[in-house]
């Protein structure tokens, strides 16, 4: 079971996880040994709250199928639990990622006496400058 939150979890039957062999260099190893990890998690048929559905099927994110499946292929590690760990936690970082909104920004201004520093520093810096290139002959 994959525990989201203390009220959402998913369950292990809705995680498909299937091992593959990995792609790239590693020798003879590669070839015979299926230790990455194809992970497939159908969001519409899960047991997540619908507003998690909405918001994970409106991301724009390239894991997610335009059938609403999303896709993990983990395969840095050499071992299959280590891979199968690292695409756990990708899913469980991409469901997080929507179930924060995040925070409005409230506007602020700044001070009289902010404003005032500014202007007399940029003040003081336009004298300095002024001052550099006359050369009296």
């Amino acid at each position: 079971m994959l525990e989201l939150s203390r009220q959402v979890n998913i369950p292990d039957h809705e995680i498909e996880m299937q091992a593959v062999r990995a792609q790239g260099a590693g020798g003879q190893n590669v070839n015979k040994v299926a230790s990455a990890i194809h992970l497939r998690f159908d969001i519409q048929s899960s047991s997540l709250p619908e507003g998690f559905k909405e918001k994970l099927l409106a991301l724009g994110d390239q894991r997610i199928t335009r059938d609403g499946v999303v896709i993990i292929k983990a395969q840095a590690h050499r071992t299959q639990e280590r891979n199968r760990a690292e695409a756990l936690a990708r899913l469980k970082a991409l469901i997080k990622s929507i179930m924060y909104a995040p925070k409005k920004r409230v506007a602020t201004r700044p001070s009289k006496g902010a404003k005032q520093r500014r202007l007399d520093s940029k003040k003081k810096r336009g004298r300095h400058k002024a001052l550099r290139g006359k050369v009296e002959t």
